[in-house]
């Protein structure tokens, strides 16, 4: 779910968006606060991940400088968002929406955020009884969607002209 505020300022494209450009910088964005569990350990087993294909990281940038970014492990047709970080005014909220759409074009089945919380819920998360959730996961490891190329700013504002434009 986009509000209009957020879907103005993705068709105003203010941020370039990334895959893989900077998996590390994400994932150490994403640990950069007072309390963290992402740790040296886990931190290093992210890297193998990402270097096996299984764990990737989009980016936003404002020019040089990483504002913004999302990173998860994929498992079939589902994808395990692991942690996000935001240095600017909806920066999380766009790293997530152009994710989904991303996820959402490539044939991904499961989008699994692992907590609910209020910001989540606002852009149209739900919590899911577990039967259902089993159901979605082993529906999403029978399919084998490609990551692929980036859907990325250009794509997602078209998407959203097309959804809001009345005949």
């Amino acid at each position: 779910r986009i509000s209009r505020r957020l879907a103005r300022t993705i068709r105003r494209a203010p941020y370039q968006v990334t895959w893989h450009q900077h998996f590390a910088g994400t994932v150490a964005s994403c640990a950069d606060r007072d309390e963290t569990w992402i740790n040296n350990t886990i931190f290093a087993l992210y890297q193998q991940l990402h270097a096996m294909g299984h764990a990737h990281s989009l980016e936003l940038w404002e020019g040089e400088e990483l504002v913004g970014g999302v990173y998860g492990v994929t498992l079939g047709g589902a994808f395990f968002g692991e942690s996000m970080f935001s240095s600017q005014r909806d920066g999380s909220k766009l790293a997530l929406a152009f994710l989904t759409h991303h996820l959402n074009c490539r044939g991904f089945r499961l989008f699994d955020t692992q907590f609910i919380t209020s910001h989540l819920a606002s852009l149209g998360a739900i919590e899911i009884p577990r039967h259902t959730y089993q159901e979605k996961l082993r529906d999403a490891l029978k399919v084998k969607p490609h990551f692929g190329a980036i859907t990325g700013p250009d794509q997602l504002s078209e998407a959203l002209q097309r959804s809001t434009q009345t005949s």
